[in-house]
Parts: C-alpha cells; sequence; structure tokens
C-alpha cells in the first residue's frame, strides 16, 4: 500500500503540473491553478500535512486560426501577432482530514507581445505586462476512504477565484498618438494580467488502477465568470468589441501513468487534454469582447520522485484549434459580410513542477526546535 500510496502522489502531481491552466495564446484561457492544485497530496497526506509546489510554464503563440482553419500567410508575410508568456505558480495545500484538503495558489506572470497591427500597421513593437495573475482559494473533498481507495478514487471540489490581477495593464503603442506619436494603452486581452472578476470554480479529479501497472488519471474544471464586462478598453474598431469581457473558462484532462521497471522514483504518462473559452457564459451576460475557442492536444509527461520531493515535466502539443465564432462576430456579420475573428494559438505548453510533501516527523522536528 506504501509504493501504491507513492505512485499516486506522482500521478496526482501531474495533474497539478498540467492543470495550472494558462492562456495558450491569443484564446485568453486566464492564469490561474485549476484542478488539483497541490490539491492531489491531500489523498496520501495525513491530517495536519501540507504539500508546498511551485510551477512554471511557457509558451509561445504565434499561428493564427479562424475555426479550424489556419492562416499560414500571416507568419509568411510577417504580419503574425507573437505572444510570450511566463507563469510561476506557488502553491500550498493543508489536509484538513485524510480525505479533506484546501488550497491556496498565488500565481505570478510575466508576458511579451510583438504585433504590426496595435502599432499602426507600420512598423513591429513589443508590448508587456507582468505581475501578480488572479488567485485561487479552495477545498476539496475525496470519495472514499483510505481503506476503500485501493483501487483508486475521486475528488470533488469548490473554489474560488479572486480577482488579484491587474486586468488593465498598461504599455506603449507606437504610431497611435496624435501624429503618429507613441501612446500608453491597456494591453491585449490575451496578456491581462486577470479579467476583473470574481469566479466560482467546481472540479473533480482522480485515480484508479488499471491492469499491468498502469494506471488511469482524469481531472477537470469548469469556472463561472458571472461579471459581464470589466471596463477595460480594447482599443479596437468596432464598437461592440470596445470593452473586455469577462469569459467562463473550461479544462478537461485524462491519461494513463506507468511506473518504470527497474528505475526507482521514475515515471511517464501518456494523456489528452481540451481547454478553452466558451462564446456564451453559462451565469450572466457575455457582452464584450473576447476570442472564445479551445485547444485540443496530446499530453507527453515526464516524472521523478525522491523521498519527499517531486519533479514533473509535461509537454502538452496541440492537436486541434479552433477558434470558434464571438457574439459580437455574429451579431456585426451581414448576408455579405460574414465575420469570423481569428486568434494566434502555441505549438506546446512547458509545465515544470516542483513539490515537497511535508510529512509529520518533519513537523515534529520543527515544534521540538521551537
Amino acid at each position: 500500500m506504501k509504493n501504491i500510496n507513492k505512485i499516486y502522489s506522482v500521478i496526482l502531481l501531474l495533474i497539478i503540473t498540467s492543470s495550472e491552466v494558462k492562456a495558450q495564446g491569443c484564446v485568453a484561457i486566464r492564469q490561474f491553478s485549476g484542478i488539483g492544485n497541490a490539491v492531489g497530496q491531500g489523498n496520501i497526506l495525513e491530517k495536519g500535512e501540507w504539500n508546498i509546489s511551485s510551477n512554471y510554464r511557457y509558451f509561445k503563440s504565434f499561428r493564427h486560426f479562424s475555426g479550424t482553419e489556419e492562416h499560414p500567410n500571416r507568419v509568411a508575410n510577417n504580419t503574425e501577432v507573437i505572444n510570450w508568456s511566463h507563469g510561476v505558480d506557488l502553491n500550498v495545500s493543508y489536509a484538513i482530514s485524510n480525505r479533506a484538503y484546501a488550497v491556496v495558489s498565488l500565481p505570478f506572470a510575466y508576458n511579451e507581445r510583438s504585433s504590426l497591427y496595435e502599432h499602426g500597421r507600420n512598423s513591429r513593437h513589443m508590448t508587456y505586462s507582468k505581475g501578480i495573475a488572479d488567485m485561487r482559494v479552495g477545498a476539496g473533498y475525496w470519495l472514499l476512504s483510505s481503506e476503500k481507495a485501493r483501487k483508486g478514487n475521486t475528488a470533488v471540489g469548490l473554489g474560488v477565484k479572486l480577482p488579484t490581477g491587474d486586468y488593465n495593464a498598461q504599455s506603449t503603442f507606437y504610431n497611435v498618438g496624435p501624429g503618429g506619436t507613441p501612446e500608453v494603452r491597456p494591453v491585449d486581452q490575451s496578456i491581462q494580467l486577470g479579467d476583473g472578476g470574481w469566479g466560482l470554480i467546481v472540479d473533480a479529479q482522480g485515480i484508479w488502477n488499471l491492469p499491468s501497472n498502469f494506471f488511469l488519471y482524469y481531472d477537470g474544471f469548469y469556472m463561472f465568470n458571472p461579471r459581464n464586462t470589466n471596463g477595460t478598453r480594447t482599443n479596437r474598431g468596432r464598437a461592440s468589441e470596445g470593452i473586455m469581457s469577462v469569459p467562463d473558462q473550461f479544462a478537461f484532462r485524462a491519461g494513463v501513468f506507468k511506473p518504470i521497471p527497474g528505475i526507482h522514483g521514475l515515471g511517464l504518462s501518456l494523456g489528452g487534454r481540451v481547454e478553452g473559452v466558451p462564446v456564451r457564459d453559462i451565469i450572466g451576460d457575455s457582452d464584450g469582447f473576447r476570442r472564445p475557442g479551445y485547444i485540443v492536444s496530446v499530453e507527453p509527461g515526464l516524472s521523478y520522485m525522491l523521498g519527499n520531493f517531486t519533479t514533473t515535466l509535461t509537454v502538452p502539443v496541440a492537436l486541434i484549434r479552433n477558434r470558434t465564432r464571438s457574439l459580437t462576430d455574429i451579431a456585426d456579420s451581414t448576408p455579405d459580410n460574414r465575420r469570423h475573428g481569428d486568434a494566434a494559438f502555441a505549438d506546446y505548453l512547458i509545465n515544470v513542477n516542483l513539490a515537497w510533501r511535508i510529512p509529520r516527523k518533519v513537523k515534529e522536528v520543527f515544534n521540538s526546535v521551537d
């Protein structure tokens, strides 16, 4: 049972690493920690124990799509929009009991965006954003007790996304002011640090034993963002897209994990994931500008555990990228002009996670020092 718990901890960290969702391009999947973020450890932690982890993510988006159709001419003509995004999450989870857990996640981001159209279409320039993104506070509960969970378990959770990220981050835009002068404006929605709304997150995650020492893992979430728009101007030409929307967000993942025989602590995983922004919110209105769409990816992963420390690497590679039609696209279309905006997507996303499980004996040492 002890070995199974170690394997569970590695797989759950794979879930943690890859579920800390972040925008993968102009489809603004907001950076915050999603399902199981340092939460899965609650399945193997005893009451009162902690897990501390840090996750780093990187991507470069530059391939433009309308629907599932790519526009390779954008790259060929050097008119593509390029986003470089770096994110770091600091996560702390606490085992309230052997089945209940709580988690706090504080994300930081640094983004760069290179474009022509935002700078008078005369020359390519960069805009930037950096700082704290929207944090998450949540809790969850494993449905089976440890005695009944030898073949697997599923957890359900609720969380709140706090509007701690700047949703009106600004940078210098060139050739757009009077007489072609520079002007300070809000950056594009895809590199804003937050969305300005309080969000409600419902989630689930699980792991189950399979034959031949394989393990099935899965997790998913939906974030309800009831706020309609946040007041941040887009400086876009259409009046219907003048203010940024505060969209819902979703993600689902599943895959298999296999420990490598003969190499203690090493494991491989392979799964798939879908994540995106819907056209309409489930709760509240959906006015303003958003780039709805979704990404379907294949997700290989590698993990290594040494004692109470675990590191994981996952690299989701995009298979399907779909920038769906927004409500403003539909409303502003005519029989002679069917509007369908585009968005830039990344080819892949890099996730690296480091985690430290703090067992009771470490806590006892700290207490004895006090």
